[in-house]
């Protein structure tokens, strides 16, 4: 344990990338996935078609196979990102499959007699969504996007397998090079369920000053 705190700082480094990660795909996701719910609740038919086939085939990938086929597959079409830059890419398009079917919930939880009332005064479909439907749609989706949250900061541990040092990267080599195996993960433990309960915690704290407000 002496040598697992001679080197913390190495393991903290590794936690930091991981809430970088999080905290940058997240917000990635939280775009896409509200884009594609939308185009699945809108009436035109190729564009329903479109989110749908999207999010079928994202949510039924494994997400290595994604970050695999980002991190290697856009060097391949010309396209120059950054190792950390293609992760968090990954990550934002495969858990925006997942905000879509969360917004698309949100929305169809909106009482459809509000939704005919803005009708009926003229509102545009996307005036609809932007003033009646979508402001209340994430007051019900606080919990469940703080879910996605939690799951993008612990999915951030596949980064390791395709070389970014993050929490589980780090406590990986950490192990390699000091043989401290059960010390090096366990503080990776302790790192990730710092992340997942701080941000279970500011969840609860966002959902009741929402539920206040409406």
């Amino acid at each position: 344990m002496s040598v697992l705190f001679a080197h913390l700082g190495e393991l903290l480094t590794g936690l930091l990338t991981t809430l970088e990660l999080a905290v940058l795909s997240f917000p990635l996701a939280l775009v896409a996935g509200t884009v594609l719910g939308v185009c699945r609740v809108s009436p035109i038919g190729p564009l329903q078609s479109a989110a749908g086939f999207y999010v079928h085939c994202l949510r039924n990938s494994p997400l290595l196979l994604i970050l695999v086929m980002v991190v290697f597959g856009l060097p391949y079409l010309g396209a120059t990102i950054p190792l950390f830059g293609s992760v968090v890419l990954g990550l934002g398009l495969y858990f925006g499959a997942y905000v879509c079917e969360t917004v698309r919930s949100g929305i169809a939880g909106v009482p459809i007699g509000q939704i005919e009332a803005a009708r009926a005064l003229g509102l545009t479909f996307s005036g609809v969504l932007r003033q009646v439907v979508l402001p209340q749609a994430f007051r019900s989706m606080v919990q469940p996007l703080g879910t996605i949250f939690i799951n993008v900061s612990l999915a951030s541990a596949l980064g390791a397998a395709v070389g970014v040092q993050e929490l589980t990267g780090s406590a990986r080599q950490f192990n390699l090079d000091y043989a401290q195996p059960v010390p090096s993960f366990i503080a990776a433990v302790v790192g990730y369920l710092l992340i997942t309960l701080t941000a279970g915690q500011l969840t609860g704290v966002v959902e009741r000053k929402v539920r206040v407000r409406r």
